[in-house]
């Protein structure tokens, strides 16, 4: 079964996020908080902990994944980022959003869609921040529940459920099952691709003005 660490929301332990972060470096695959629900994650760099995962949510290994990267700086290594959409990620970031970017060369093919973009996130959570920022490396972002499921929002059904299938879990106590907002900026073109918990109204304005 996996270890179970809780950890503060707001001033998260040195050491549990230490742990977690070498964790990650030797293949691991973990659960941890965000801003919007659980995640399950992994170093994007470990093709065999990538694999793990997608064989843990049962779900198409073409589908894509977003993953988590520490600012904007971190963001412009994996993604392509116009001047347009600087100014977006800038003002919304950190936050419950997914944005959908032309991907670099820095990323890894197994998290590429057909198009040849990707999914990213700054969560507005000190602990995946402090876990990406300890690492080095973003971290896979996918909700923590089998594909088709709802995102499991309680430690207890986390471990239930995904104890036997995971390395560690970082709890913080319950949180809501509600996923980012996720929007695309690809071709300097505001779609919104799903409303989640991020206030889309800015997005729905500007898609709606072409």
């Amino acid at each position: 079964m996996a270890v179970v660490l809780s950890v503060h929301p707001v001033t998260p332990q040195a050491r549990h996020i230490r742990r977690a972060a070498e964790l990650l470096r030797n293949d691991g695959v973990i659960v941890y908080p965000t801003d919007t629900v659980y995640g399950l994650g992994c170093d994007i760099t470990n093709k065999h902990a990538v694999e793990r995962i997608v064989r843990i949510k049962g779900r198409d290994p073409k589908k894509p994944m977003s993953f988590v990267c520490a600012d904007l700086t971190h963001i412009s290594r994996y993604a392509r980022v116009s001047n347009f959409a600087y100014r977006i990620l800038k003002r919304f970031l950190p936050g419950p959003y997914t944005f959908v970017l032309e991907a670099s060369r820095e990323v890894p093919r197994l998290l590429l869609t057909k198009q040849k973009t990707v999914g990213i996130r700054i969560p507005d959570h000190p602990v995946c921040l402090g876990l990406v920022k300890e690492l080095g490396n973003p971290i896979l972002s996918t909700s923590a529940n089998p594909s088709g499921a709802d995102p499991l929002n309680r430690p207890d059904e986390i471990q239930r459920v995904l104890g036997s299938q995971v390395d560690l879990i970082l709890e913080c106590g319950v949180l809501p099952r509600v996923p980012s907002t996720v929007v695309s900026l690809v071709g300097q073109q505001v779609r919104v691709l799903r409303e989640g918990a991020g206030d889309a109204s800015f997005f729905r304005e500007l898609e709606e003005a072409g």
